[in-house]
């Protein structure tokens, strides 16, 4: 079974390439978390963030941005101290400062995934691309996620921190077109 290069080597990659990544998410709390892990996964490799995925789930009250939106100086010494998760004083603020906005966005009427996947018009860009190399870091879209997100208040949601959202949240179709994956996703 051919799969996407970059998740072969590891199995937790491969079960994540061959069970979510590029998947559609539609819920809200799922694509908040993916945004939470997306932005930690920064400077990192996402095998880092995958390893750690579980533990992040129980130390940020399984991304619950009302619980997160609450967190005091205690919390954040506390996440700090966590070795389960990637302790890095700005990603933590920003994670906060992330569900702040969430729930802002959500007050003024509008979901975060509405809110999201205007950017594709809601419907999964389909790509067809034969090799990684074809595969950019970053697109008008994500250009205009990035600065939208920014605008709303959110953290670490760089043009490059988007793409690569929207590549795991099934907004674009990146698997290669060699790879299992790309005529299950291709709608």
């Amino acid at each position: 079974m051919e799969r996407c290069p970059w998740c072969e080597g590891f199995e937790l990659y491969r079960v994540y390439h061959d069970t979510e990544w590029g998947v559609p998410l539609w819920e809200n709390q799922a694509l908040f978390e993916l945004l939470i892990l997306e932005g930690a996964q920064a400077g990192l490799s996402w095998s880092t963030v995958l390893k750690k995925r579980e533990n992040y789930r129980i130390a940020f009250d399984h991304f619950s941005p009302e619980k997160i939106a609450r967190y005091d100086d205690q919390k954040v010494a506390e996440l700090l101290a966590n070795p389960g998760i990637i302790r890095n004083r700005l990603k933590i603020a920003a994670a906060i400062t992330n569900a702040k906005a969430y729930l802002s966005l959500q007050d003024s009427g509008q979901t975060f995934s509405g809110f999201l996947w205007q950017f594709v018009n809601d419907t999964p860009i389909q790509n067809a691309r034969h090799s990684l190399n074809e595969v950019p870091s970053r697109t008008h879209a994500s250009d205009a996620m990035s600065k939208a997100l920014l605008k709303a208040g959110f953290k670490f949601v760089g043009s490059t921190i988007c793409y690569a959202f929207m590549q795991a949240s099934g907004m674009v179709n990146d698997h290669l077109v060699t790879c299992h994956r790309y005529s299950e996703e291709k709608h």
